[in-house]
């Protein structure tokens, strides 16, 4: 079981960019999504195996997101501490993964499509982040 923690906002993955290249076109991230993605990578590299994993894995990732203000107070953030409040709103919980994934292949695993099982999960918190688990199955 390999597991970390990356630290701060986690960025959803926006929408592919486009420029012409010749007579053909060119797709790129997203400046925000490219700079979240080589966060992921350094956090990965630190706690990557010697290789990379080439077997099944279930991935487990818990993101922790900042409340917005008008959940900034006392009872509210009693609920957000028990885990009650929970994000319902956007970003879409398959965009914010999509970061991490991508940013953790090559470097945990060979490639995501590796996850035949995953859990993902939203909560609020004060100290936004993302706790990452890989095992193998």
């Amino acid at each position: 079981m390999i597991q970390f923690t990356i630290p701060g906002a986690v960025q959803a993955q926006e929408r592919p960019r486009f420029s012409r290249a010749g007579k053909g076109v060119k797709t790129h991230d997203a400046p925000k999504s490219r700079s979240y993605k080589e966060v992921v990578k350094l956090v990965a590299w630190q706690n990557k195996p010697q290789e990379p994993i080439l077997e099944p894995i279930r991935l487990e990732v818990n993101i922790y997101l900042m409340p917005p203000k008008n959940l900034h107070t006392k009872p509210k953030q009693a609920l957000i501490a028990s885990g009650e409040l929970r994000p319902t709103k956007k970003p879409d919980l398959d965009n914010l993964v999509k970061g991490i994934k991508d940013g953790c292949t090559q470097i945990i695993w060979h490639d995501d499509a590796q996850i035949v099982e995953m859990v993902v999960r939203k909560y609020y918190s004060m100290q936004p982040r993302a706790e990452v688990k890989v095992g193998v199955i």
